[in-house]
């Protein structure tokens, strides 16, 4: 698959569209059902990707044996926001994927609705994913 690479324009656009208020409440809904399978699907995918290694647990030892209540306050600061980024990222791919999987679905959808403008059209989820699978 080649990657096409998305205008800084249009980002900007999609990135002002998510900010908008409310604009996850649907997406929180339609989700709340499937929580427990994406949390074993997230959890998976950290554990693939190394990211909670023999390394990741060394760390937590050292910020929680720290005998320096500064220090070990800040260590563990630290890899809360460590985590927070790596599971952040990683659920992100994660939701890409399920959108590229959900696609075809979705679009038979939008046909069988007349076309609802709910969620982008194919054209524009192409921009975003390099030209669909």
């Amino acid at each position: 698959m080649t990657l096409r690479r998305v205008s800084d324009e249009r980002l900007e656009r999609a990135l002002e569209a998510l900010a908008e208020p409310g604009r996850f409440r649907l997406a929180e809904a339609r989700i709340a059902a499937a929580v427990p399978q994406l949390e074993r699907l997230l959890a998976r995918a950290l554990e693939e990707g190394g990211w909670f290694s023999q390394v990741h647990e060394s760390e937590v030892r050292k910020a929680a044996l720290d005998h320096d209540p500064d220090e070990r306050l800040e260590r563990v600061r630290r890899l809360l926001a460590e985590e927070t980024r790596i599971a952040m990222m990683v659920g992100v791919a994660v939701g890409f994927e399920l959108a590229r999987e959900l696609r075809p679905e979705l679009d038979e959808e939008d046909r069988a609705a007349g076309g609802s403008r709910d969620r982008p059209r194919r054209d524009d989820a192409r921009q975003h994913d390099g030209g669909g699978r």
